[in-house]
């Protein structure tokens, strides 16, 4: 069967976050077959005041589920590490989020692929940048890098290193 290049998006900032997010890549391996996982990085949290910041990462992999399938083994993933859908931006155990699906363009109720906020999120552009800097957007045609460096807050997202959270 034929596989795919995945981007997935991760974040936490409830708990143990760095566990957390160690445990998301340990079950998306059970999923997708991993082939990168980018640093940690840190950022304050997108419209909602919380205690602590998000903590980000992503991972790159490969994949034989389509799309929406893919989506669906996300979603079990974060349900069973607490996550409860409600608040928008609101603190979450984990968020896991399809960034790129290959070249794919997809935009149903579901899911749209590339991620719609993508181009506008430096907590997502970093790490992503850190993996794959050349990769072209199939819609906006600009790489990662050009895209992170159109970023206006892209200095407040850091490597994530213990007390500097």
């Amino acid at each position: 069967m034929r596989s795919t290049t995945v981007y997935i998006g991760l974040g936490s900032n409830l708990g143990d976050r760095v566990a957390q997010l160690r445990e998301a890549v340990a079950r998306l391996s059970r999923i997708i077959e991993i082939t990168r996982v980018s640093r940690l990085y840190v950022h304050a949290p997108l419209g909602y005041v919380s205690a602590d910041a998000f903590i980000n990462a992503v991972v790159e992999g490969r994949t034989a589920l389509k799309p929406l399938d893919l989506l669906s083994e996300l979603q079990q993933i974060e349900r069973a590490m607490g996550r409860r859908r409600g608040i928008q931006h609101g603190p979450r155990p984990i968020d896991l989020d399809i960034l790129f699906y290959g070249t794919a363009q997809m935009e149903s109720l579901e899911l749209t692929i590339p991620h719609p906020r993508l181009a506008e999120r430096a907590f997502v552009l970093k790490p992503l940048a850190e993996l794959a800097p050349d990769l072209m957007h199939p819609v906006l045609y600009y790489t990662v890098r050009q895209l992170l460096s159109n970023i206006d807050d892209a200095a407040q997202v850091k490597l994530y290193e213990p007390g500097n959270s």
